[in-house]
């Protein structure tokens, strides 16, 4: 199954973590990433905030992705991922979001769409080797 179909699928709680310059760690929820190229399983992307998260990967480009699936078993992913770019096309952004909001909603709001490499993809437990 493909990276992008198993996020479209899958049901269960994500958590980003990032680290600013100088080292010091961040962990945030995040909800499951966005495949912007239906044909490029090798670039995927979040929506941020202008919070933590953000200001680190524009420090240390660095980030790990930990995907836990809902259920009693210990299925999901861990992503190594590598930011690339980012824009803050606000239409772009609301048309992506999967919690609709509204133009004036968005008033006052700062958010970025930003794009990572995915670097390498691990089962949740194990190295995914048999």
């Amino acid at each position: 199954m493909k990276l992008s179909e198993y996020f479209e699928k899958a049901e269960g709680i994500g958590v980003l973590a990032t680290a600013d310059a100088e080292g010091k760690v961040n962990a945030a929820i995040y909800a499951r990433p966005y495949f912007p190229d239906e044909a490029d399983e090798t670039t995927l992307a979040f929506i941020m905030g202008d919070r933590n998260s953000h200001d680190n990967v524009c420090a240390n480009p660095s980030a790990a992705y930990l995907f836990i699936e809902e259920g009693a078993d210990y299925l999901g992913k861990r992503l190594s991922l590598t930011r690339i770019k980012e824009e803050a096309d606000r239409d772009k952004i609301r048309s992506l979001c999967r919690r609709k909001t509204t133009a004036e909603e968005d008033v006052g709001k700062i958010r970025f769409l930003v794009y990572f490499r995915i670097d390498g993809v691990r089962p949740l437990i194990g190295t995914g080797e048999t």
